[in-house]
């Protein structure tokens, strides 16, 4: 299957013995987190910003995917990266924040801590809980691409949403929800104000949940749901790279 043209993965190894793994959201491509990985690469940073399996070729093909799948990939990525480097953070945006989330609950003290941006762990929209049976009926449905507010910018996402595919988040969410208080690494939360796809109720759900003793709460209030395109994109490259050396120091001292 074809890829479109910008949704390849990136990495970059970095000199300072850090490792960021950055975790794309549903229907989305490591586009949309490209930026932020060059910013970190230029700070020194070992870099990995995989493709989900199913996303940047056709939504059809991402419908023969599950959360599992999903899943698979980021852990092979951390895994791998854990070879070469002596610390590890995982960074998400919305659903990417969800399996970064699901990574800390699996792995716990290996993992550094994790920045988090408009992370989903439920949705408060009636007709989702009819998505198991929809997925046996409906294929897709409009998609959610695109909610920036900085003008001329545009997301590489499908613009439809694959039905069987989001039954499966559905589930991701209620087994990351179950075991927030397994997350007790440092943690950046970084939501914006005002978004259209992932209510901000979820960022509260997460900051109340897990255990952290150190968490950080940054609100965006200039950006929609996809932040690391939109106007606070510099707060949050900036912000996660002073939230890595605090981090680093805390462990140091």
């Amino acid at each position: 299957m074809a890829l479109l043209a910008g949704a390849e993965p990136f990495s970059h190894t970095g000199t300072s013995g850090t490792g960021v793994l950055l975790c794309h959201g549903f229907t989305g491509t490591p586009a949309s987190m490209r930026p932020w990985g060059e910013y970190l690469a230029a700070a020194g940073f070992s870099v990995r910003g995989p493709r989900l399996p199913g996303h940047g070729t056709t939504w059809q093909e991402m419908n023969r995917t599950r959360w599992t799948d999903w899943y698979g990939t980021v852990r092979t990525e951390l895994l791998d990266l854990r070879t070469s480097c002596d610390t590890v953070f995982v960074f998400g945006m919305s659903m990417g924040g969800t399996l970064a989330l699901r990574l800390a609950q699996e792995f716990g003290s290996d993992i550094a801590g994790l920045a988090l941006v408009n992370p989903s762990v439920l949705t408060l929209r009636r007709d989702a809980r009819l998505l198991p049976l929809l997925s046996r009926v409906l294929a897709s449905v409009p998609g959610v691409a695109g909610d920036i507010a900085k003008p001329g910018v545009t997301e590489l996402a499908y613009h439809r949403a694959p039905v069987r595919a989001a039954a499966s988040l559905s589930q991701l969410w209620r087994l990351t929800r179950a075991d927030l208080h397994k997350v007790t690494q440092p943690l950046l939360l970084m939501h914006s104000v005002v978004d259209h796809v992932v209510e901000p109720v979820n960022s509260q759900v997460v900051a109340e949940g897990v255990r952290s003793e150190q968490l950080v709460d940054v609100p965006l209030e200039h950006s929609f749901h996809v932040a690391t395109l939109d106007n606070d994109a510099p707060l949050i490259f900036e912000r996660s790279v002073e939230f890595i050396h605090s981090v680093q120091q805390v462990g140091a001292a």
